[in-house]
């Protein structure tokens, strides 16, 4: 079993060589062997000497560009009668690798790229489509006579529905708002004192269920505010109204704005929808 050393920012000797390669502005095919490797070496005794165990394969390279340098520095022997040969460079073995080495290590970083950014993407599983695919399309089995026919049939209905449009107009009844409602159950309480109404008073010329319902909730809306009293003495018996220990006060009405009906409108809906 193998360990990975990652020693400070550095994973192996050869990401320690490309930093401080990179670092002096040298080139790669150019390197300066003897400030390169004196700056390896001081980096190695410098993790030895705050007593952090420096792997063997630093020690490998530290030798490796110990000998580069060696062959640098001794005299090179050239035969005056070979005009064409050319001396193989010390250095070529150790860029060949760094070369490699920076591929890879590129290669790495476009790889761990791609799965931070995989990560944040999630795939939608496969859905069974069968029962869309089972019934095909069906298409019309129309000549041209009968479909020219249809077509002049639905603009006859489209120019009678345009004509209706242009000469009438839909008259909607104005309904009742709540506050108009409180307002109209309030001064009849006030100029009543003392009176006890019943619920069926305020609806004996109401014309439809809606206005029936406007008053129920403004009577709601008056009893919680304290300005009526409500009373019924059995399930389903009759609504006795009388005024409340706030008659003089105000219902504040807590709609939002361009609201008429509020949960007015909403009861009877539901009641419309009951019929």
């Amino acid at each position: 079993m193998s360990y990975k050393v990652k020693l400070q920012s550095f994973e192996g000797p050869f990401d320690l060589l490309v930093y401080l390669i990179e670092n002096a502005e040298m080139s790669i095919y150019d390197i300066q062997i003897s400030e390169i490797t004196s700056q390896y070496l001081d980096y190695i005794r410098s993790m030895q000497e705050m007593d952090v165990y420096v792997a063997s394969e630093f020690m490998v390279l530290a030798s490796a560009l110990i000998e580069i340098k060696s062959k640098m520095i001794l005299p090179r022997n050239v035969d005056p009668g070979a005009e064409n040969v050319v001396e193989e460079d010390p250095r070529s073995e150790l860029v060949a690798r760094l070369l490699e080495y920076k591929k890879y290590k590129e290669a790495a970083s476009v790889l761990q790229e791609r799965e931070e950014r995989c990560a944040h993407i999630y795939a939608k599983p496969q859905e069974d489509i069968s029962a869309y695919l089972e019934k095909p399309d069906e298409y019309l089995q129309l000549d041209l006579h009968r479909f020219a026919s249809a077509f002049h049939l639905f603009l006859q209905k489209k120019q009678k529905l345009d004509s209706v449009r242009r000469h009438y107009t839909r008259v909607e009844r104005e309904r009742a708002r709540m506050e108009e409602r409180i307002t109209w159950i309030a001064d009849k309480v006030r100029r009543n004192l003392g009176q006890q109404f019943r619920f069926r008073e305020f609806i004996q010329d109401k014309k439809d269920r809606y206005d029936i319902v406007v008053t129920f909730m403004s009577v709601l809306e008056m009893a919680k505010s304290r300005i009526v009293q409500v009373q019924q003495s059995i399930t389903y018996g009759e609504i006795e109204i009388c005024a409340g220990e706030n008659v003089n006060g105000k219902v504040n009405l807590q709609q939002p704005s361009g609201s008429q009906d509020g949960e007015a409108g909403r009861k009877q809906e539901e009641l419309t929808d009951g019929q």
